[in-house]
């Protein structure tokens, strides 16, 4: 059964129902937390009486700096979306890991960004270095994977779009809302990651809901990928994809065309005057509420909750 750890300013917490329990450790970032998973397991059977989860303010539980990598569209309800039609080649990019926030944090919309969206994104957190030519099997995932996480991979589509800037467009401050939970396997935990639900809401109304069933590169075969140009260490985190119901969507085809006829500052002005009537972009004052969990439980990532905001 997995172990959900929380961290706030004061240290690393064992969370046991409503209740957590402080982990006695030394252990400042999250690589040393998952080299002291001894202090954890103490924590987790002291039977203590602990502190209100309620009470304690969470930060994220995977502490920065630290590599933040993403995998593209993976799930296939968001290459249908995307307009992807086919096989559909396997695609990694970095955020800056100063992006990276608390579960309760706001996001802050840039200035500049008016189509802001969301993508509820399971993070898988390393718990061993991954050299490059590593070659994991699903059986390996244990040795490399020390845990899980929600994260949010905000997004500012016009920044992506018109750029083709994926680095900048997901890596202002704010745009990894990461925790609450980091949820520690047990290397029997693995077999039930396809269970994985992920939901994202805005302000209570449910845009994204899938399993990891509808994954495309599995993590097994996206560390193989990755481990051939990139290598990982233990606290690194892998963003393994978003699933369909983002706010934005590929054109129809006909639109489309017409587009690929024209200048592209032209047709950018076009597509981004028609997503001014989407009303599921991100706005001031909405709130995301994400969860990924099993039906049975035996994983729980927790509730993550971030306003959005305006940067002053």
């Amino acid at each position: 059964m997995s172990t959900n750890v929380l961290r706030t300013a004061d240290g690393w917490w064992v969370v046991l129902g409503d209740r957590a329990v402080a982990v006695e450790t030394k252990a400042v970032t999250t690589a040393e937390l998952l080299a002291d998973r001894p202090a954890v397991r103490e924590a987790a059977a002291s039977g203590e009486p602990g502190t209100p989860v309620a009470d304690l303010a969470a930060l994220s539980p995977v502490t920065t700096p630290c590599r933040v990598v993403a995998q593209m569209v993976n799930y296939r309800s968001h290459a249908r979306d995307s307009g992807f039609k086919g096989d559909i080649p396997p695609a990694f990019f970095r955020k800056a890991s100063g992006s990276v926030s608390g579960p309760g944090d706001a996001v802050v919309r840039p200035s500049h960004v008016k189509f802001l969206d969301y993508e509820i994104e399971l993070g898988l957190v390393m718990g061993a270095p991954l050299p490059v030519g590593t070659v994991v099997e699903e059986r390996d995932l244990p040795s490399y994977v020390a845990g899980l996480v929600i994260t949010n991979d905000v997004s500012a589509r016009e920044v992506q779009l018109t750029k083709t800037q994926f680095y900048e467009s997901k890596s202002y401050p704010t745009f990894t809302p990461t925790g609450p939970y980091l949820a520690l396997l047990e290397p029997e935990d693995f077999a039930h990651l396809l269970d994985l639900r992920l939901k994202l809401s805005v302000n209570g109304e449910l845009r994204q809901d899938r399993t990891l069933a509808d994954m495309i590169v599995r993590p097994a075969q996206a560390l193989t990928l990755l481990a051939r140009f990139q290598t990982l260490d233990p606290g690194d985190l892998l963003l393994t994809g978003t699933p369909g119901g983002t706010a934005l969507k590929a054109p129809p085809k006909a639109v489309e065309k017409i587009g690929a006829l024209l200048p592209p500052a032209v047709k950018w002005k076009a597509f981004f005057k028609s997503q001014a009537k989407n009303p599921h972009y991100l706005h001031t004052g909405d709130v995301i509420t994400a969860t990924i969990a099993t039906p049975d439980g035996r994983i729980d990532l927790g509730e993550q909750r971030t306003p959005v905001t305006d940067a002053k």
